[in-house]
Order: structure tokens, then C-alpha cells, then sequence
């Protein structure tokens, strides 16, 4: 009976286990679908938002819930068909503006990263599970999105839904429960031949290695952050240039206000497209406008076929000047910051030659840098660009392979140079020369605490500063001269005085010394000179001196506590029998000089006054005339000479 009880036992903990996996998966699902509800539904509100104000749509609610659909998978690198077109054939519409991209990959990041936290009663899930779970809650609502658009003014590439959708999608969620999981580097996969494993753990795999891959890819990140950033400057400025061409074009597009606002949010999600082209065009190879024309820093080449809209208002046109190459500076920085980047962990500021890396891993790590630069420059290159149409309308943008050599060649050639520059002047020598011509001078200065001091020439720089002549030592120099220009006893001669430290021979002594050799910038003077009592006396003289005699000459023996205004009252004098009853006072005019007392004269702390030897004890009076004491408690009546 008890083996069945313990079976039943394990069996119940064993299937409510199996319910809450079951229950944790759900929920994991659910969140997927939720995500891809979320970014579905925020375009959804904002397409019919311009619908609803707009005072001429071209269809119902119905239409403009498919633009919707359509732009949401647009988002995600999904090319769409215009399928009615005056031509009669179909012209694809590739452009992704990579500002909607930001969208579904945040909220499946979100998802999957929020679906391994931990929750009180409920499994935790393994981080495949959760990038199963929600990638197939999301491809599920995606996959009714493109089946719902078939019947649209834009339909999904059938190819490019299946292929761009699951990856973003996965790609994503990948990524976010890599980061709920801590972001953690596991081993190698066992799949692995067991010789490649061990060659890979010993040189990639390794911690160093490892360490400078992490390096090299905040500097790839850094230096493609760099060139957007010039890329998107560019576009600003050339907009600014083009100033009357892009308002012209901005407001062809759309008449009443409704439109330009459609107008003006279809410009900003372009706007990383824009600084991406403008990139590629500082790198060199430019972009391309159209099948038959492309655009380069040294000039256009053939036709351009530029649609109206006031982001292609700014295309430089025109053969190439001086201004147009100076968009070369863009990739030039970025190379910079490759550099800064890897030099910055390699060679910190202020490090030694033993605690850097060395010349060759720091320029290694600068080329792997700059090649994982150039790969995602290269790619971002190709997801900015795409086909607008038919025929000439076929390609824009810039060309991914090409853009992607072009920043290799930049990045690699400007940052390992600058990396290795910037590693030789960090670890340089730093060294204070002396100067020749005050070599004799040098050799007949004096030395205190056993370090000899001279002067030398001016820096050309810095007037003030004097090559081979630490302060220390000349503010020392100085407190050895013993008298200021007044002619007053200086700090120096006291102390010289008052300790008599500085003996011949002794530390602290100032004594002819051999030519200073060249010292280090960091060198101190030695610790038993500098801490000598003589040496230390003298350095503090000559800082008083140097005060202007601002400083107080403070007295060496303390001084006398002060004798406060107002006296004390004196001690009252104990009464004796010699004076009269304390009913009787002396009117006389020697009684009232007695009792008046004297407040100038001092009291005298300790009065000299011997008690009698035997004092008459002070007797009270008695009402009825007896002066007799009264008897003791203790006392016997019986014992003679006592009153009873």
C-alpha cells in the first residue's frame, strides 16, 4: 500500500511539472503574438490616423488597413509588388526605410528577453524554448498578415516573405534571450571535429583572444556609428544647400496639410537610409540613381532618373570640387575612432610598457576592427538600397560589395596606422633634457639632501618652466640662502639655528656637486633627504619667505594664559573669636574701609592663614539668656559636669 502511495506521489509532482512547462511554453507563445499584435496595430492607428484626416482618400478603411499590413511587413526587409500599375506590369518597391526596422526587432527583443525572467510558480524556461516560442507566435500572425495583403494594392514578395520574415524574427529573439540569459559565452558546440575544437580553444577561443574580439567589436560598432554620423551630417548640409529644390518637391508632393505630414513621416523613417548613402558616397564608390547613372565625389555619371521628393532635392549635381571631396574627412574619422577604440583598452593613458599590449596585437585588433566595420557597413549599405520600379527605376542606393571594400580599405588603412602611433606615443619616454649650456653652471650648484640643482634655458612653450630645475629642489636652493632682500633673518637661518641639522657632511648640508645628470620626469629626490628634519625646516622657511611675509613670525615658547578683566570675589575669612558678635558692627570710619573691599587689589590664591589651636566654636544664642551647649544625645546625665 505505501509503493503505491509513493508512486501516485510522484507521479501527480511529475505531471504538475509537465503542466507548468506547458503552461511557461504557452505563455511564450502568447507573447510572440502579442509582440507581433503590437507592432501591426501601432501602424495600423497611425496609417488610419492620415486616412481618416486626409480630405481625399483614394479608398475605404478597407485599403488602408492593407497599406498597413503592407508597411508592417515592409518593416521587416519584405519586398512588395504594385501589381496595377499605367504600365499594366507589376514594379516591385524594395526601399525599406530602416527606421521602421527598429520597430518589430525591439519588440521581439523585448519578448524574448522578458519570457526567461523568473516567475513564482512557474518553470523557467531554457533559452531555445523561449526563441521557439516566440518566433513561432510571431511568424504565425506574420504568416496571416501576407496571406491577407494578397488581396491589396501591395502584395508580399512570395520568396522575400519567406525568407526575411523568419530571419529577422528569429535573429531577434536570439538576441534578446542571449541577453535575459546574461549575455553568457558557452563552450564550443560538440558538433565540432574534436581538432578543430582544441586549435580554436587555444588561439580564437582563448580568453585573451576572446577579450580582444570584445575590443574590436565595440570598435566596428564605434566606427559604423561614426560613419552615419558623418553620412548624416552630409545629407543636412546639402539639404541646407538645397534648400529651394527640397521645398519645391515637398510641396508638390501634397497640397493640404495632411499630405505633408504623410510626406514629412515618410522623409524622417529615410533618414538613416539618406545617411547611409551619404556615407557611401564619402567612402567613394557613391550611390547609384537608377540603372544608368551613379553619384561620386568626383561627379555624376550619366542620367540620373530622380523621382520628386525632397530627400533626392539633395543630390549634389555637377562634376566634383573641393567642397564635395571634402566628405572624404567622414570615413578618415571613423578609421580615428577605430583606432581611439582599440588603443584606449590596449595602451590606457599613463600605462607602462609592460602593462600595454603589444605592437602587434594592438594592430591586429585594430584590423579586426575595422573588418567587422566594413562587413556591417557593407550591410547596411545593401538593406538601405532597392528598386523603386521597372527599367531604369530598377536599382538605388549604393552598392553593398563595393561600399564594404571601400570602408575596409578606409577603416583598416587609416586605423592600425593611428592605433600604433598613438600606442608609441603613450608608452614614449618621457625624459627631461638637460641643457648644454648650463652644464658649467649645474656644476657649481649647490646640493641640499644629496640632489643637486641648476638652471637651465626656458621651454620655447612655456616660458616659466625651466629644463632640469624641479621646483622642489630651487624652492629648497632658495631657503638655503639664509637672508631675504630686506635684510631680515629668514626662515632658513632659524631653522639652521634652531636645529643645527645641516652640519658639514651631514644630510641637509649644502655642498658643492658634480653636473646633474638627465632625470627622469617622474624621479623624486631621495627619501632620506627629503624627509631630513634640516631639509624639511628649510623648505618651509622658504615657502614663508616666498609668501611675501604675509605669514605671521610665530613665537616659539607659548604664551602666557590670560589674566581675565573682572577678578574673582575673594575668599571669605574665617571667623575667629577675636571678632566681635555678628549682632555688633565697628561705625567706625576704619570698620567701613574694612568692610568695603578692595576690587584692584589681586587676591591671593593660596592665603597664608594658619587656623589657632584651640578655636572657640561659634555659640548660637539662647532665648532664655542660658549660653550653656546643649548635652550630647549619646551622653549620660550621669556624668559630672553636664546640665541635665
Amino acid at each position: 500500500m505505501t509503493q503505491v502511495t509513493d508512486r501516485s506521489t510522484t507521479l501527480s509532482s511529475a505531471s504538475a511539472a509537465e503542466r507548468g512547462r506547458a503552461a511557461a511554453l504557452t505563455a511564450s507563445f502568447l507573447r510572440g503574438a502579442i509582440a507581433a499584435g503590437l507592432g501591426l496595430g501601432a501602424l495600423a492607428v497611425l496609417v488610419m490616423a492620415m486616412w481618416i484626416t486626409s480630405p481625399y482618400p483614394d479608398s475605404g478603411a478597407r485599403g488602408a488597413l492593407h497599406v498597413a499590413a503592407a508597411l508592417w511587413l515592409l518593416a521587416h526587409g519584405v519586398e512588395l509588388v504594385r501589381p496595377d500599375t499605367m504600365s499594366g506590369a507589376s514594379a516591385p518597391l524594395g526601399v525599406v526605410p530602416l527606421l521602421l526596422v527598429v520597430l518589430p526587432v525591439w519588440l521581439t527583443h523585448r519578448a524574448a528577453r522578458d519570457a526567461l525572467e523568473p516567475e513564482e510558480g512557474r518553470p523557467q524556461l531554457t533559452a531555445l524554448g523561449a526563441v521557439a516560442t516566440i518566433s513561432g507566435g510571431y511568424l504565425l500572425v506574420g504568416g496571416a498578415v501576407v496571406v491577407y495583403v494578397s488581396g491589396g494594392p501591395l502584395i508580399a514578395h512570395p520568396l522575400r516573405a519567406a525568407l526575411l520574415l523568419p530571419l529577422v524574427t528569429v535573429v531577434s529573439s536570439a538576441v534578446g534571450a542571449w541577453s535575459g540569459s546574461g549575455r553568457p559565452v558557452g563552450p564550443l558546440p560538440l558538433w565540432l571535429p574534436a581538432g578543430l575544437r582544441e586549435r580554436l580553444v587555444r588561439t580564437v577561443w582563448a580568453p585573451p583572444s576572446r577579450r580582444r574580439t570584445a575590443v574590436a567589436t565595440r570598435a566596428a560598432a564605434a566606427a559604423v556609428l561614426a560613419l552615419l554620423g558623418g553620412g548624416a551630417l552630409l545629407v543636412g548640409a546639402s539639404l541646407v544647400w538645397h534648400g529651394g529644390a527640397a521645398q519645391v518637391s515637398f510641396t508638390q508632393l501634397a497640397g493640404d496639410w495632411s499630405g505633408r505630414f504623410a510626406v514629412l513621416l515618410l522623409g524622417l523613417s529615410l533618414v538613416p537610409n539618406a545617411a547611409a548613402w551619404a556615407a557611401a558616397y564619402g567612402l567613394g564608390p557613391g550611390f547609384a540613381l537608377g540603372t544608368a547613372a551613379t553619384v561620386t565625389p568626383l561627379g555624376i555619371t550619366g542620367t540620373p532618373a530622380l523621382p520628386s521628393f525632397p530627400l533626392l532635392a539633395a543630390v549634389p549635381h555637377g562634376h566634383g570640387t573641393p567642397l564635395h571631396w571634402a566628405a572624404a574627412g567622414v570615413p578618415v574619422v571613423a578609421g580615428v575612432v577605430v583606432a581611439w577604440f582599440t588603443v584606449r583598452v590596449a595602451a590606457p593613458p599613463f600605462s607602462v610598457r609592460e602593462e600595454a599590449w603589444s605592437l602587434r596585437a594592438t594592430a591586429l585588433t585594430a584590423a579586426l576592427g575595422g573588418a567587422l566595420g566594413a562587413l556591417l557597413t557593407g550591410v547596411l549599405a545593401t538593406a538601405a538600397g532597392g528598386p523603386l520600379g521597372n527599367a531604369d527605376l530598377a536599382a538605388f542606393g549604393p552598392v553593398g560589395w563595393l561600399t564594404g571594400l571601400a570602408a575596409l580599405g578606409w577603416l583598416v588603412g587609416v586605423g592600425v596606422p593611428v592605433a600604433v602611433v598613438i600606442r608609441a606615443w603613450r608608452l614614449r619616454e618621457r625624459r627631461v633634457k638637460v641643457d648644454a649650456v648650463a652644464g658649467a653652471d649645474a656644476s657649481a650648484a649647490p646640493v641640499v639632501g644629496g640632489v643637486g640643482v641648476g638652471g637651465g634655458a626656458a621651454v620655447w612653450w612655456a616660458p616659466w618652466r625651466r629644463k632640469g630645475a624641479p621646483v622642489v629642489a630651487s624652492v629648497m636652493v632658495a631657503s638655503a640662502e639664509g637672508v631675504s632682500a630686506e635684510g631680515k633673518q629668514t626662515g632658513a637661518d632659524r631653522a639652521k639655528e634652531s636645529g643645527k641639522a645641516a652640519t658639514a657632511g651631514g644630510p641637509g648640508a649644502v655642498t658643492p656637486a658634480a653636473p646633474v645628470p638627465a632625470l627622469e620626469s617622474y624621479d623624486v629626490l631621495p627619501a632620506d633627504a627629503w624627509h631630513d628634519r634640516g631639509a624639511r625646516e628649510a623648505r618651509w622657511a622658504a615657502i614663508k619667505d616666498a609668501s611675501g611675509g604675509l605669514m605671521a613670525d610665530f613665537p616659539a615658547v607659548p604664551l602666557l594664559p590670560a589674566v581675565p578683566l573682572v577678578p574673582p570675589p575673594p575668599d571669605p575669612e574665617p571667623v575667629t573669636a577675636s571678632e566681635p558678635p555678628s549682632g555688633e558692627e565697628d561705625d567706625s570710619e576704619e570698620g567701613r574701609r574694612e568692610r568695603i573691599p578692595d576690587r584692584e587689589a589681586k587676591p591671593d590664591p593660596k592665603p597664608d592663614l594658619e587656623p589657632e589651636a584651640n578655636p572657640v566654636p561659634e555659640r548660637k544664642p539662647d532665648p532664655e539668656g542660658d549660653l550653656q551647649p546643649d548635652p550630647e544625645p549619646d551622653a549620660d546625665p550621669g556624668q559630672p559636669g553636664v546640665t541635665p
